[in-house]
């Protein structure tokens, strides 16, 4: 098994990027969602101004990102967008990513329950983060998926 690489976070809202950052950080997603899933949908569908983009690097290599936002007052906090690059998988970064994303999330959203709309053979991966299953499954984009909400961490 590997061992989790050494990296770093970087957590930002969209105007904080460069045009290089930005440019990054979508070409992973579009090459993990669209590419690497053969998911033809609106990667970029307007949601990215109102986010705050977590990123993990090791250097300047971008290994991973998510995205964490509230679509409305009235909807739970999200995880969304978890990519991590296809040149570093196996080095349980999607374990980190999700880590840093909940302890991120709590920040922004103290209190709070998350929710997020995962992939349906992920829930096991999902589940050992604290998410439980809330909804049947159903096809977004392709894509068999499930709501899945973790409860906030006691004070």
């Amino acid at each position: 098994m590997s061992t989790l690489p050494t990296y770093t976070t970087d957590v930002r809202r969209l105007e904080e990027f460069s045009a290089v950052e930005l440019y990054a950080m979508l070409k992973m997603r579009v090459d993990v969602f669209v590419v690497e899933q053969e998911c033809a949908y609106p990667e970029l569908d307007g949601n990215d101004t109102d986010c705050l983009h977590l990123r993990l690097f090791d250097g300047r290599d971008l290994l991973a990102c998510a995205r964490l936002w509230r679509p409305s007052p009235d909807v739970l906090p999200r995880i969304g967008r978890v990519a991590v690059s296809p040149d570093h998988r196996g080095k349980r970064l999607g374990d980190a990513l999700m880590r840093e994303a909940i302890v991120e999330c709590e920040k922004a959203y103290p209190g709070e329950a998350i929710e997020i709309s995962a992939q349906a053979h992920l829930q096991k991966f999902y589940g050992s983060l604290g998410f439980v299953r809330t909804s049947e499954e159903y096809v977004e984009d392709g894509i068999p998926h499930v709501d899945m909400v973790r409860q906030p961490t006691s004070a």
